[in-house]
């Protein structure tokens, strides 16, 4: 399986960093695009360089899409070309996983009407689906995740949707995942 992210300035980096690292841990391959040339600084000014360029992208090689959250989410949803990648893994029935503030670009786009999501609460607006107040929701290939503090949540979530069961036990096993 392989994942596509997408980056620009200002995204949140526990949501991408700690997302990144926790499916590459399992075994899925993740390949970072940007909006700007090969590197993308977060809201809290850690650079991520080495990246690859979004007009490069061939996205037809791609199970599934990743879209972490922070303040580039405004970017990300004016950009035509993301906007172009979005409609294509829905249009294919890939999967696709967003968070925080993420979820709002499919749902401005019309993505979850009728679908369960969550996202960052202040920012849930009426689109059209059913909001969920937990850390992660998942509607058919569809796997959304609420904030900063869900990170790991959201990734186990997606390494189980993409890879069962026995491996999302076994990355919670190597990281001592113990919930409440």
């Amino acid at each position: 399986m392989k994942i596509l992210c997408i980056l620009t300035n200002g995204f949140e980096e526990v949501e991408a960093i700690g997302t990144i690292a926790l499916l590459r841990r399992s075994g899925l391959e993740v390949d970072v695009y940007t909006i700007h040339g090969t590197e993308a600084t977060g809201k809290y000014q850690n650079t991520i360089s080495k990246l690859h360029n979004l007009q490069d992208l061939d996205f037809n090689h791609y199970n599934c899409l990743f879209l972490p959250g922070g303040p580039h989410y405004r970017e990300l949803e004016d950009n035509e070309d993301v906007k172009q990648v979005i409609k294509h893994f829905f249009d294919k029935d890939k999967y696709v996983a967003a968070i925080c503030a993420a979820p709002t670009i499919l749902g401005r786009m019309g993505y979850l009407k009728n679908k369960y999501y969550t996202c960052f609460t202040s920012m849930n607006e009426d689109f059209g689906g059913i909001y969920i107040d937990m850390y992660t929701a998942i509607d058919d290939k569809l796997i959304t995740g609420r904030s900063a503090a869900a990170v790991i949540d959201f990734a186990l979530l997606i390494i189980k949707t993409l890879q069962g069961d026995e491996k999302e036990l076994e990355i919670k096993q190597e990281i001592y995942y113990e919930k409440n």
